[in-house]
């Protein structure tokens, strides 16, 4: 069984390795950025390396990551959500389903999915607030501002999401499917 050193050492050999892949450079390339010899470099892919907090510090700026990323057990590239996972909501018969599984700063992304004769009233986001709102399937009747835009599949329109909007199936006997991307202004 491996202990808790090995375990580390495997960890640094994999992670450097990956992160220096990743970025298409080769050791030696690496060797200058950090102003570490080859040898060490080739020494810590290896795992054959037991190297220094000051070493350690280099390879994490040339990687441009933390010391702790570069010890820590490898995250897998890869992850599946299954679309009952997603976050949903509900707002009367429209389903709204986050698009992402995890939060970027400053923007929302939903798939809507409005049945025949469906309709609901987005909240006003905060000042300086743009939404894109794109149709799939059916259509979409969006009211923004005073103005009413109906979307087909293909269609979008950007507007300021701080106003008062509302989402509609504009068809008659199939559900409205789309998507709306909110980008939040400088400082949410």
């Amino acid at each position: 069984m491996a202990s808790e050193d090995d375990d580390v050492a495997g960890h640094l050999a994999r992670n450097v390795k990956h992160l220096r892949e990743t970025r298409g450079l080769t050791q030696q390339q690496m060797s200058k950025l950090s102003g570490l010899p080859r040898a060490t470099w080739a020494n810590l892919e290896t795992g054959g390396a037991n190297p220094t907090l000051f070493v350690l510090h280099r390879v994490a700026l040339a990687l441009q990551v933390s010391v702790e990323e570069l010890i820590s057990a490898p995250r897998s590239t890869t992850r599946h959500y299954a679309a009952a996972t997603l976050p949903t909501r509900r707002q009367g018969p429209v389903v709204v389903r986050k698009l992402l599984p995890d939060h970027l700063p400053g923007v929302e992304l939903d798939r809507l999915e409005l049945p025949p004769g469906a309709r609901f009233v987005g909240v006003p986001h905060t000042p300086g607030t743009r939404e894109y709102l794109t149709c799939e399937s059916g259509s979409i009747v969006l009211v923004v501002g005073g103005e009413q835009w109906t979307l087909e599949p293909g269609d979008v329109v950007t507007f300021r999401g701080d106003q008062k909007h509302s989402y509609a199936n504009g068809g008659n006997h199939r559900t409205a499917i789309g998507y709306s991307a909110v980008v939040f202004a400088s400082g949410r």
